[in-house]
């Protein structure tokens, strides 16, 4: 395998491929609000982010997920105008980022308790965890069924962070 960097490519390094991707932070936004936040339509993503993405920013890096694999679009069922956005394999396969990145996060900034409860809860949870939740979005996303009698890691995540909120209040 070369070296070299392909034309579309800085370099075929797996760390510089990847941040080619998704290494601008809407991106990562916008994939934490689509696997943990269960968001799939652009205006649940834009309202619903708590750092303000702004339309056409939300329009771009939408387009660009899609185009890279890491996110599929269809036509909504309920309205012919609406477009839901799903996670792909290789956005689920993510998971384990994410909670790298939110256990790094929580443990080296300044991160609010309600916001890093899911981090936590995940790095706790390991691998094991992850792959439930992993198994989780493959059903919500892609349609293929987890094993039975499973239980919802996003409720638990959710359970969690809403705890935490009304803890605060």
């Amino acid at each position: 395998m070369s070296s070299e960097a392909t034309p579309a490519h800085r370099s075929g390094c797996p760390i510089n491929l990847a941040v080619e991707v998704m290494g601008d932070r809407w991106s990562l936004v916008v994939l934490r609000d689509v696997m943990f936040g269960n968001r799939h339509h652009f205006r649940e993503l834009l309202t619903g982010s708590v750092e303000g993405i702004a339309s056409n920013i939300l329009a771009d890096r939408l387009r660009r997920l899609v185009g890279h694999g890491l996110l599929w679009r269809t036509g909504d069922e309920t309205h012919k105008q609406k477009i839901r956005y799903s996670l792909t394999e290789a956005g689920i396969q993510l998971v384990p980022v994410f909670a790298a990145l939110g256990s790094w996060g929580r443990r080296h900034m300044p991160a609010s308790h309600e916001l890093s409860v899911r981090a936590e809860l995940l790095e706790r949870g390991g691998p094991e965890l992850w792959d439930r939740f992993m198994d989780e979005l493959r059903e919500q996303h892609l349609g293929v069924p987890r094993p039975a009698g499973t239980p919802s890691v996003f409720a638990e995540l959710q359970a969690a962070y809403e705890a935490a909120v009304a803890q605060k209040q």
